[in-house]
C-alpha cells in the first residue's frame, strides 16, 4: 500500500511526530471542543447514523469527534505511518467499541469503486501539503456521496506565498537545533506584533484551545514545517466543485492576505448535488 502522496516532492514534514506528541493533550475538553467545530461545519443531524471519511487524519481528534456526534462508520486515512498510529491510539481509547478504521492511504489512491462514497468526506488542512492540491481535491470530491457533503480548509493566498514556500522548504531538512531557532523566533514575533495592536498573549494561548480543540504550540511546528505548499482562493475552488457538481453549503473565506504570519486556512462547506 503507498506511504507517500506526494508528487514532484522529494520531502515532506514529519506531521505524524507532531500530532503524535499532541495527542498527549487530547482529553475530554478537546473532545468537545472538536465536537462544536464540526457543528459549525454541519448540523448534529448530518452525522448521526452516516459515514464519515477523514482523509489526512492526523492525531484522530476529528474522526472521534464524528463518532461522538453518531456517526455509523468512521474511516481515517494519511500517509504518514505515526499518525496512523496516533489516530488508532486515540479511538482505542477513547471508541473502542465503534465502528471506525484508520490505514496508510494516499490521497491520490482513492477510488470510490473499490472503497465506496461517504456521506461526509472530511479533510482539514491537509490537501494543500500533497503537492498536487488540485487532483487531491479531485480525488477527494470524488469520495462523496449523491446528496453527501465535502468539507476542506486550504491555505488561503498570501502575497508571501513564495517566502514560506522556501521556509518550508528549509525548515523541513533543518536539524532540529535550526528549527527550535526558527520557532523561537516566529513566536517572538508574533507576541509582540499582538502587543502592537493591543493584544494579550497569555489570552490568546487560553482561548486557542477554543478553536477545534488544537494547541498553538503544535500548530506552530506544523505551520513552520508544512512542506509542500500550495494556496487557494475561494471563487477559484467554487468553480472547479462547481465543474464537479457541487454547490455551496458554507464558506468561511477572505481575499488574498499578506501572510506575515502565515495565510490561515478558509473553511468550506459543499453539497454533492449531482
Amino acid at each position: 500500500m503507498p506511504t507517500n502522496n506526494l508528487k514532484n516532492v522529494g520531502t515532506h514534514f514529519a506531521f505524524g511526530k507532531n500530532w503524535a506528541s499532541y495527542s498527549d493533550l487530547i482529553d475530554e475538553n478537546r473532545i468537545a471542543e472538536a465536537q462544536s467545530a464540526l457543528l459549525k461545519l454541519l448540523p448534529a443531524a448530518a452525522f448521526k447514523g452516516k459515514t464519515f471519511l477523514d482523509i489526512g487524519c492526523g492525531s484522530g481528534l476529528h474522526a472521534l469527534a464524528a463518532i461522538r456526534l453518531g456517526a455509523a462508520r468512521v474511516q481515517g486515512i494519511d500517509i504518514d505511518s505515526d499518525s496512523v498510529a496516533t489516530t488508532r491510539k486515540v479511538l482505542s481509547a477513547n471508541a473502542a467499541n465503534a465502528n471506525w478504521s484508520a490505514e496508510v492511504r494516499s490521497a491520490f489512491d482513492l477510488d470510490p469503486a473499490q472503497s465506496g462514497q461517504f456521506d461526509i468526506v472530511y479533510s482539514w488542512g491537509v490537501l494543500h501539503h500533497t503537492g498536487d492540491m488540485w487532483e487531491a481535491i479531485r480525488k477527494t470530491a470524488a469520495m462523496v456521496a449523491p446528496g453527501g457533503f465535502l468539507t476542506l480548509a486550504l491555505y488561503r493566498r498570501t502575497y508571501l506565498d513564495g517566502f514560506w514556500k522556501v521556509e518550508k522548504r528549509f525548515y523541513t531538512g533543518a536539524p532540529k537545533v535550526v528549527t527550535a531557532l526558527i520557532e523561537t523566533a516566529y513566536v517572538a514575533a508574533f507576541r509582540i506584533a499582538l502587543f502592537l495592536t493591543g493584544g494579550n498573549f497569555r489570552t490568546y494561548l487560553e482561548n486557542y484551545r477554543s478553536r477545534r480543540g488544537m494547541d498553538y504550540y503544535h500548530d506552530v511546528k506544523d505551520w513552520l514545517g508544512g512542506h509542500p505548499y500550495e494556496s487557494i482562493l475561494a471563487p477559484e475552488l467554487d468553480a472547479f466543485l462547481g465543474r464537479l457538481g457541487f454547490s455551496a453549503e458554507r464558506v468561511n473565506a477572505r481575499g488574498k492576505s499578506v501572510g506575515i504570519f502565515g495565510s490561515g486556512c478558509d473553511e468550506y462547506v459543499y453539497r454533492k448535488t449531482r
